[in-house]
């Protein structure tokens, strides 16, 4: 098993919106796949703007197998989802699970 974890910065007032965006097209679209295993979304007590993912895959082969194409589709129909919204990844991390 694979982590994707993913850190976002996003204003604590568009939490809501970011948040159901994300849900209705990224894991949406994830979950069609072999390997999704589940989302998490965690979020910090001690900075309102910081929302963590927690994506677990069956394997890093699986999660890599996404078409290139279909991950840009899906970025382009959430940033246009968003809008003028400020959303900014802060970083972006694998993990293996042992």
């Amino acid at each position: 098993m694979v982590i994707e974890w993913l850190k976002f910065e996003v204003c604590s007032e568009y939490h809501n919106f970011f948040l159901e965006q994300d849900r209705l097209i990224w894991t949406d679209a994830l979950e069609k796949y072999e390997g999704f295993i589940d989302k998490q979304v965690w979020m910090s007590p001690d900075n309102g703007n910081e929302i963590i993912f927690v994506i677990r895959w069956a394997s890093r082969e699986l999660w890599k197998a996404i078409p290139p194409e279909d991950l840009e589709l899906t970025a382009f129909r959430f940033k246009n989802a968003m809008g003028d919204i400020p959303v900014r990844m802060m970083e972006s991390r694998e993990f293996f699970v042992v």
